[in-house]
């Protein structure tokens, strides 16, 4: 039994709540990207076809850079503490990014400019979910990651509709030639990097951390109990699996010339079983003392729950992700009529997508007050499924309504999602996990959220071409996945 003096102490509301700012300022980044990038890309003439592969920056960079970035944030202790220089870090660099973005001449700079803002991102997001786990004990960490939320929630309101704003309330001009970026998009893109900059700052100035040996200490160990015993007896069968079914499946591609954006999955899969194999290499020869086995390592030796919920993370996100990709499309075209950048009619419908992203923010700002009142009433499990089944129909939806102002009612649900997405996954699995490895698992967690990413960014354009029915169908597929991944909640075992 841990005696009552190593608990950590409960911290006030205030607190919390300048624990969690500094997310208000990445979220305005985020939902900038998620609102906009698509529009920026066709603008500068990309085909609808070329959008999901245009995407793949930014699941892969939150691939590569977040478990990166958890473990260097696990092994760091200086002045500013563990997790606020790298908040410090990934600030400039979005703020920095964000301006760029918007003024890139041709669309592979601006494809280029993707990988560089998504990857700030991360550096700065990835160590908020650790730092929650660091600073909050058992009880407060579920209001800890829903006070995450509800900055997520109101950023991304005022983010995601800065360029309606822009137009409707300051009368910034809304078109643009062919080939440029509209004044709207631009100086919302301005304002961003500046919130974005500032509230992360405010975390950074108002919140303290607790030292490893203090981490330590909560849970009645020393630093050196600490330390990792590595083993390479659960590499060898994964390592095989993917690397056989990677080979057959770019054989399978080269043969039968199926869809080149295929090779992402196939290269893919043989990329990660080569990983696996170095690092078993590695650990076999006793040189494990760096990052890359390290994460290798702690890759293959996920604890269950983990496990459990890399099923509902994958399914929940993938929905997402057809989302923040087609939604652009899918209301121009289904509800506006227009696929032409430059019509206006188009850009009229890009800036109601703005306001519909904008619209299930606010939702899931106010769904986060509820949602600690659904987990105390059905549980985390059912309060999390319910919300995922309200983000199913809010999808559905969209092929049944015409009218695009009726949109916001589809949002609710979508709100109620992204809110619990957001929150009870990480309530679920932050008990499970380690203090000295808080950081790279919730970095390898995030593989969970990536991984469907680049599949959705791989396949759907092909589905699509399959179905025939428009960008809408990516919604109707979001839907499904976002019930499939209910069904594998309510099966988690904690």
């Amino acid at each position: 039994m841990r005696s009552h003096m190593n608990e950590k102490p409960q911290l006030s509301f205030w607190q919390i709540w300048n624990m969690c700012f500094g997310f208000l300022g990445i979220q305005f980044g985020f939902a900038l990207q998620n609102a906009n990038v698509s529009r920026i890309f066709q603008s500068l003439g990309a085909d609808i076809e070329e959008i999901p592969i245009l995407w793949i920056a930014a699941p892969i960079t939150g691939l590569v850079v977040q478990p990166i970035i958890g473990y260097l944030s696990d092994k760091t202790w200086c002045s500013l503490g563990r997790r606020r220089p790298f908040f410090l870090i990934g600030a400039i660099l979005s703020s920095i990014s964000l301006v760029f973005m918007p003024n890139s001449p041709s669309l592979w700079i601006a494809a280029g400019m993707l990988w560089v803002l998504d990857a700030s991102i991360n550096i700065s997001m990835e160590p908020f979910r650790a730092f929650v786990g660091d600073n909050l004990n058992k009880k407060q960490r579920p209001l800890g990651y829903s006070m995450q939320s509800l900055f997520i929630g109101l950023g991304a309101v005022v983010a995601s509709a800065l360029p309606w704003i822009m137009t409707n309330w300051f009368d910034v001009s809304n078109e643009a030639v062919a080939g440029e970026i509209p004044d709207s998009v631009k100086y919302a893109f301005y304002w961003g990097a500046a919130v974005l900059l500032v509230a992360v700052g405010w975390t950074i100035v108002s919140s303290k951390e607790y030292s490893p040996e203090e981490l330590a200490s909560f849970n009645n160990e020393t630093i050196e109990q600490q330390r990792t015993i590595f083993s390479n007896d659960k590499f060898k069968k994964p390592t095989l699996l993917m690397m056989s079914t990677g080979v057959i499946f770019t054989a399978a591609i080269l043969l039968l010339d199926l869809e080149k954006q295929l090779y992402i999955l196939s290269l893919g899969l043989i990329a990660v079983a080569t990983c696996f194999l170095v690092a078993d290499k590695m650990i076999a020869a006793n040189k494990f003392n760096n990052g890359f086995a390290a994460i290798m390592h702690d890759l293959i030796n996920m604890p269950s729950t983990m496990k459990q919920l890399a099923i509902v993370q994958f399914f929940s996100w993938f929905a997402l992700f057809a989302m923040w990709i087609y939604t652009t499309s899918a209301v121009t075209d289904f509800h506006f009529g227009s696929q032409e950048a430059n019509d206006l009619a188009y850009n009229q419908g890009a800036n109601w997508v703005g306001v519909l992203f904008a619209a299930y923010n606010g939702f899931a700002a106010i769904a986060a007050i509820f949602i600690p009142k659904l987990v105390s009433t059905f549980g985390i499990k059912q309060a999390h499924a319910i919300s995922l089944t309200l983000g199913a129909l809010g999808f559905l939806s969209f092929i049944l309504i015409k009218d695009p102002d009726w949109l916001l009612v589809s949002m609710v649900g979508v709100g109620f999602a992204w809110a619990s997405i957001l929150s009870l996954p990480y309530s679920m699995l932050s008990n499970s996990l380690p203090s000295h490895k808080m950081g790279v698992f919730m970095g390898i967690f995030n593989f969970f959220i990536v991984i469907p990413q680049i599949l959705a960014a791989s396949i759907l354009g092909i589905l699509l071409s399959i179905i025939n029915s428009g960008a809408i169908a990516a919604l109707m597929i979001g839907a499904v996945s976002l019930v499939i991944s209910a069904i594998f909640t309510l099966r988690t075992k904690l």
